[in-house]
């Protein structure tokens, strides 16, 4: 009689859940605000400073490549080649970040938290994917599209910050 507790539990698989689902959709919406706020704001990109538009470029390929990254198969060449397009994204977006300064905290808001964990969290992401640690890079990357992404996403449009200016004008 075979033991229930030594039975494995089964292959895990890698296809999205439910939540990758909805960070997917959530990535694609906010990508959505983002063009349509820089397409009204067209005629003040000549008056933003280029290394904002360079933090600005660098988020929106992350932010393009995430529902693809979350949606599409996982594990072969194209997701690997594909990955290491986004952390690269991530990790410029988040260095590029540190150059963007407000008057309060001494320059730094509180957006700036994310961008020191996402420096930190971006060469777990890279290093857990290239050593197979498929649950741990599963989760950092969850963390990190719900996080730096997602939540950080969403306060760049209030607070009469550059894109909500923009996208509400």
């Amino acid at each position: 009689m075979a033991s229930l507790a030594g039975s494995p539990v089964g292959p895990r698989t890698l296809a999205p859940d439910r939540f990758e689902q909805v960070m997917a959709l959530a990535a694609m919406l906010l990508l959505g605000c983002v063009i349509v706020a820089v397409t009204k704001g067209v005629d003040g990109l000549a008056k933003v400073p280029p290394f904002i538009l360079l933090h600005l470029a660098t988020i929106t390929i992350a932010l393009a490549l995430t529902p693809v990254m979350l949606l599409r198969p996982r594990g072969d060449r194209s997701h690997r080649r594909l990955g290491t397009i986004w952390v690269l994204a991530m990790f410029s977006t988040a260095a590029l970040s540190f150059g963007i300064r407000t008057n309060q905290w001494g320059g730094f808001s509180v957006i700036h938290i994310l961008s020191v964990w996402t420096v930190i969290q971006v060469p777990i992401i890279w290093w857990t994917a290239r050593n197979h640690e498929i649950a741990r890079h599963r989760s950092a990357v969850r963390g990190m599209v719900f996080g730096a992404l997602l939540i950080a996403g969403f306060f760049t449009f209030p607070f009469d910050r550059m894109l909500g200016r923009w996208l509400f004008s």
